[in-house]
């Protein structure tokens, strides 16, 4: 490490930060975790808002028997950089994972993505296909996540906090509102408890940052604005793409699958989780892990993954 950790009340993000180390991007530090070895195939992961990479450490150990992990804090996540500005954009987001796959110099990889990483990911998708992408891509999943704003629901509160009040509800946001909202789009039989709910708080709150979700907010926007591009990368996909979906999301459930499929996009595996809400890595872990670890074995993977 590069700097002592953080006095985190919460011994497991601690443990979390020790797993990494802060890295200049584009002018900022942001926070990365690259832990495997480099002849492993690489995966890389991508969170959503408004936690961070640490919702991961719940499939970070199956997936690292056998490959290669990175992952890092977007801007105005986790423990990376988050400046109070209202400039925040997928596309700013992607070339931060552009830089660092250049930076670590990896050819190929996987990529694992999740809520506002799925925008992040069909950019960089986007990016495979007109040749400006770095590196690679070997296949693609996506958990839940809002791949077509059409069928994105967003909560109230989001649309509050896109909206002029934004600012002024975010400052008096705290602990209960935010575990009520958050907890709303969990299975009703995978609620987070307490504890976690206080982890993924005291990350989201390092470095100020509750103050940014109605400056973050604003990719709804962007998911608009670029759908065009990220809906035709999705149907002209080079590589194989899978799909893990908790059924019962209310934001991006059944019905995202049930649009994917009727755009004809790409779809080589589909795992779907009949009691499952928005996180189906943190609800069902085990599952997701077995099920993305089935999709990398698949037959039109074979040869990447054995690699």
């Amino acid at each position: 490490m590069t700097s002592s950790p953080p006095n985190f009340q919460n011994k497991s993000l601690n443990i979390w930060f020790e797993r990494g180390r802060m890295l200049s991007i584009n002018g900022n530090q942001i926070f990365v975790i690259d832990q495997g070895h480099e002849k492993k195939s690489t995966i890389v992961l991508i969170h959503g808002f408004p936690t961070s990479t640490f919702d991961f450490n719940t499939v970070w150990e199956a997936l690292a028997k056998g490959h290669r992990l990175v992952c890092l804090d977007m801007l105005g996540f986790g423990f990376s950089d988050k400046p109070n500005k209202r400039d925040y954009t997928i596309h700013k987001q992607a070339d931060l994972f552009e830089a660092l796959i250049q930076q670590l110099g990896i050819d190929e990889y996987h990529v694992l993505a999740h809520d506002y990483g799925v925008s992040v990911g069909q950019e960089l998708l986007a990016r495979q296909i007109d040749g400006s992408g770095q590196g690679r891509w070997l296949s693609c999943c996506f958990l839940n996540g809002g791949l077509f704003p059409e069928t994105h629901k967003a909560l109230l509160i989001q649309k509050i906090m896109l909206s002029s009040l934004g600012r002024l509800v975010n400052k008096v946001t705290g602990f209960k509102q935010f575990g009520t909202a958050f907890s709303k789009v969990f299975g009703p039989k995978t609620k987070p408890s307490t504890p976690e709910l206080n982890e993924f708080w005291e990350a989201i709150n390092h470095k100020d940052g509750r103050h940014l979700f109605h400056n973050l907010i604003t990719y709804i926007l962007d998911r608009r604005q670029h759908r065009g591009r990220w809906v035709d990368a999705l149907q002209n996909s080079p590589v194989p793409i899978g799909v893990i979906n908790g059924s019962l999301d209310p934001v991006s459930g059944k019905h995202l699958v049930e649009r994917y499929k009727e755009l004809n996009c790409r779809l080589d595996y589909l795992k779907e989780l009949p009691e499952i809400g928005h996180y189906p890595h943190v609800e069902a872990p085990k599952e997701v892990s077995e099920a993305y670890l089935d999709f990398l074995r698949q037959e039109f993977l074979r040869q990447e993954f054995l690699g």
